[in-house]
C-alpha cells in the first residue's frame, strides 16, 4: 500500500492496530445459578439478530445442567485500561493514504474498520 516502494523500494510491510489492555484481578466461578446467567446473557445477545434466535430455554433443563458443569465461569474485575494504536504514524503523508485506502478497499470487515481510524490529511 506505500507509494514509497514504487519511488525508492525502502520500504516493509508493517501491522496497524488498535487494543485495548484490561487489568485486573480475575475471579474464577463454578456455581451453576451464576454461570446461567452469564451463558444466558451471551446466547441473548448473539442470537438477538437471527429471525429465530435459539435461547438457552430451548433445551432440556437437565442437558443445560449438565452442560454448565463443563463450563468455568471468570470476572475481570477493571483497575485499568491502556490502550495503544499503531496506525503509520511514523509514515509519510502519501504512504497513510495508502494504507488507509489499500485497507478500505479489503473486503475484510476488521481492515476496513481500522482504515476509518487512519487519519486523513496528515502533512509530513
Amino acid at each position: 500500500f506505500y507509494p514509497a516502494k514504487a519511488e525508492h523500494g525502502k520500504v516493509v510491510p508493517t501491522w496497524n492496530y488498535i487494543a485495548v489492555h484490561a487489568y485486573g484481578t480475575p475471579a474464577v466461578f463454578s456455581d451453576a445459578e451464576r454461570l446461567l446467567k452469564v451463558v444466558t446473557a451471551l446466547t441473548d445477545r448473539h442470537e438477538s439478530a437471527r429471525a429465530q434466535p435459539w435461547r438457552v430455554s430451548d433445551a432440556p433443563a437437565d442437558y443445560i445442567d449438565g452442560m454448565l458443569k463443563a463450563i468455568v465461569g471468570f470476572a475481570l474485575p477493571i483497575e485499568r485500561l491502556v490502550g495503544k494504536r499503531k496506525l503509520s504514524q511514523n509514515r509519510s503523508a502519501a504512504d497513510m493514504a495508502g494504507v488507509r485506502d489499500g485497507l478500505a478497499a479489503s473486503a475484510d470487515v476488521r481492515d476496513q474498520t481500522l482504515a476509518r481510524f487512519i487519519p486523513q490529511g496528515v502533512s509530513e
